[in-house]
């Protein structure tokens, strides 16, 4: 029988983590526990660049856009995850999982195009210094977002338009917490080869592309600063790259372990899926605030006048005091 384009399925039902009630429970307080720190993180970051004039350059104009994709891309999958354990039918619309699949690789291509556009901004910024200002203009910073959005864009369309037209008969369980490329293709009733190829090459572009871009920039940041003499100069310039490093390290590897490859489930696959859709938008804060210096003082500044705010004169102080003791 010939399906077409068309869908005899109307929902799907997500398997979740696993199967075991116990289990699930505690994958509900630990997935729960992440998101909050992921928002309250990443909130931080945003709140402290946007309110910090010391943190107005492009920089951390791009770190601000960073954390907002990571509140975006958690938000995508966990909810309706925490929301699946605690129901007894634990399904999702056709519509609601196309839509998931859509913004989950709208938020996911768009942040890999922007780390390598922070990967570049770190070349111009130890190679070129004299220029940084000029090159990286605020016109400029704001062209390599609204860029990176478009690209995520034309990216994500391209992978929901192909899982799309595949056709649905049965069976409508997807081994996974979240609507994807690969559990989708599993379950199409027809021959999906070239679709799988097509999606293989459309994320191999972009990792390629990508890992140009970064190899180049660090490339001409390790030479520069080998050529650098004083021992402080290096460890300065090499402590600006080794957060951002860190950053693409646990986000592009899960990644290409997941779609750089023929679309057969593992049954890791949702190990490595938790790491960049749960664990990295939750480091991502840390790593930045931990070796960052300029990034803590905004953020306690930022904490300091929320408190003086909100507390009675006569105790400010001695709050105030006792809390920054523990930053």
């Amino acid at each position: 029988m010939d399906y077409g384009n068309r869908s005899l399925v109307t929902e799907f039902t997500l398997s979740g983590v696993s199967h075991s009630y116990e289990v699930q429970i505690t994958f509900l307080v630990l997935f729960l526990v992440l998101y909050l720190m992921t928002l309250s993180g990443n909130f931080l970051i945003i709140s402290a660049v946007h309110t910090d004039p010391h943190l107005h350059s492009p920089m951390y104009f791009f770190l601000g856009n960073l954390s907002f994709l990571d509140i975006c891309y958690s938000t995508v999958t966990i909810p309706k995850m925490l929301v699946n354990i605690l129901s007894h039918r634990k399904t999702i619309s056709f519509g609601q999982c196309m839509s998931q699949l859509f913004f989950l690789h709208l938020f996911g291509g768009t942040e890999c195009f922007l780390l390598t556009v922070m990967a570049y901004d770190r070349y111009v910024a130890i190679c070129n210094p004299l220029r940084y200002h000029v090159v990286m203009s605020y016109k400029c910073s704001y062209w390599l977002v609204a860029s990176t959005w478009l690209a995520g864009f034309l990216h994500s369309f391209t992978q929901a338009f192909l899982t799309y037209q595949l056709p649905f008969c049965g069976p409508n369980n997807i081994d996974h917490f979240f609507c994807d490329v690969h559990p989708l293709a599993a379950l199409a009733c027809s021959d999906t080869f070239f679709i799988d190829m097509f999606i293989i090459a459309n994320s191999g572009m972009i990792s390629l592309s990508c890992f140009v871009v970064l190899l180049f920039s660090y490339v001409g940041i390790l030479i520069t600063i080998l050529k650098i003499q004083s021992s402080e100069g290096r460890q300065k310039a090499f402590s600006t790259c080794a957060s951002h490093l860190l950053v693409v390290t646990f986000f592009f590897g899960p990644c290409v372990f997941i779609y750089l490859r023929p679309p057969v489930n593992y049954t890791e696959d949702k190990l490595v899926s938790f790491l960049y859709t749960a664990l990295t938008p939750l480091l991502n804060p840390i790593i930045y605030t931990l070796r960052n210096q300029e990034v803590k003082a905004a953020i306690k500044k930022s904490f300091k006048i929320k408190l003086s705010l909100q507390q009675p004169k006569h105790i400010k102080n001695k709050n105030i005091s006792a809390v920054l003791k523990h930053f």
